[in-house]
């Protein structure tokens, strides 16, 4: 499974609002996300696994 690469527009609550680096937008609870994510945060998602960058 290839990587995509977010980055975080926006939190609301317990939900970030993500998009891909082609313009796709994603919602995700911030509970799946690594610890530290924060609005303008670059991450990299693999394998159903999130990662910072």
């Amino acid at each position: 499974m290839d990587a995509i690469f977010y980055t975080v527009q926006a939190i609301n609550g317990d939900y970030a609002s993500l998009v891909t680096d082609d313009g796709q937008e994603h919602s995700i609870t911030m509970f799946l996300l690594p610890e530290g994510t924060t609005l303008g945060s670059r991450l990299k998602q693999e394998s159903f696994q999130w990662e910072l960058v």
